[in-house]
């Protein structure tokens, strides 16, 4: 039959949760509603401050954007399944999901990539970085690493939805190209081929970029003054966090996806399945928040605005009239 001619794929990998599935519905709930607000939050603070109008906050906005696509991606459909007693998808959704998912692994790899590159400039060559890092500079890297993946996974796409499948369960709680494509009864070789190199090219292309791009910093900071060495510190810390975080995801994602991983327990398989597309938003925020300066200093300050002005407005006066009453017999 024609993945054209499905109407729905099974998600599998789904387990009954009983009396707790109300518990799973607010934790999952409560893990999406922090990564919405703690990566908007951050985009709000560098956008309204032009102090931080550079170009590592601007690549910093970029990965913020790409953290809520690719949670928007997963978590709402992990919401509807949780509660739902029929753990299906149709054919579209599924296509849909295969492409935001697999574009986000990519645009993430590329960003951190891009991102080793500016650090690089700023602390290998300090005098040159404003030339070379120019604003259309900036604008070509960012375009290129959300481009580049979009037009990868359209190609991928055009070739595995005209595929003859022999079933429609796939064994994971989110769809995936290789799930799918397992399911095909036609050769998939080429398929297969291309997903290789496309991966391959992604991940190992941005790897060796950011590996050059450390290297040389590491050889900076311990012929460079102390200085040099805590602002490497400061500004490569949060990146390679990320990237570690994010590559031992990815790993394993990708090793399930193309080995046999029947001896591992099914919960352990879907926590780790997921790891990619949820720690990853989770972390990002928390990481660069606190350990990048500029942005630390600036969320206090305006969590600091924001509560003097609900506590000097009419409304905590109302709800709050001691507060006015003591004011009032100070001025007295």
């Amino acid at each position: 039959m024609n993945s054209s001619q499905v109407s729905y794929f099974t998600l599998a990998a789904y387990f009954d949760p009983g009396v707790f599935g109300s518990l799973f519905f607010v934790v999952i709930l409560s893990l999406y509603v922090f990564i919405l607000l703690s990566n908007s939050f951050l985009l709000v603070v560098i956008g309204l401050n032009r102090s931080l109008h550079e170009p590592m906050y601007l690549f910093l906005c970029s990965l913020f954007v790409n953290e809520l696509y690719g949670s928007t991606a997963l978590f709402p459909l992990l919401l509807v399944q949780v509660l739902s007693e029929v753990h299906s998808i149709p054919a579209p959704l599924c296509f849909l999901q295969v492409f935001c998912v697999h574009s986000y692994g990519a645009v993430e790899y590329l960003n951190l990539a891009v991102m080793s590159y500016d650090r690089y400039l700023s602390i290998c060559h300090p005098l040159q970085y404003n030339t070379r890092m120019t604003s259309r500079r900036v604008g070509v890297l960012v375009a290129l690493t959300w481009v580049y993946p979009c037009v990868a996974m359209v190609v991928l796409l055009s070739l595995s939805s005209p595929l003859k499948l022999c079933g429609n369960t796939i064994h994971k709680v989110y769809c995936d190209t290789h799930s799918v494509v397992k399911l095909a009864c036609s050769d998939t070789a080429g398929i297969n081929l291309y997903g290789l190199l496309a991966t391959f090219s992604t991940i190992f292309g941005s790897l060796v970029l950011i590996l050059y791009t450390y290297s040389r910093i590491l050889l900076v900071c311990f012929s460079g003054s102390k200085q040099t060495r805590q602002k490497a510190f400061s500004t490569c810390t949060p990146h390679l966090a990320s990237l570690l975080n994010f590559t031992f995801g990815a790993c394993f994602e990708i090793l399930q996806s193309r080995f046999d991983m029947t001896r591992v327990p099914n919960i352990l398989r879907i926590i780790l399945s997921l790891y990619f597309l949820t720690c990853q938003p989770l972390f990002n925020p928390v990481m660069y928040g606190l350990k990048l300066t500029k942005i630390r200093v600036l969320c206090k300050t305006l969590i600091s605005e924001a509560s003097q002005t609900v506590r000097s407005s009419s409304i905590w006066s109302y709800f709050c009239p001691r507060s006015r009453t003591g004011a009032s017999s100070v001025q007295g």
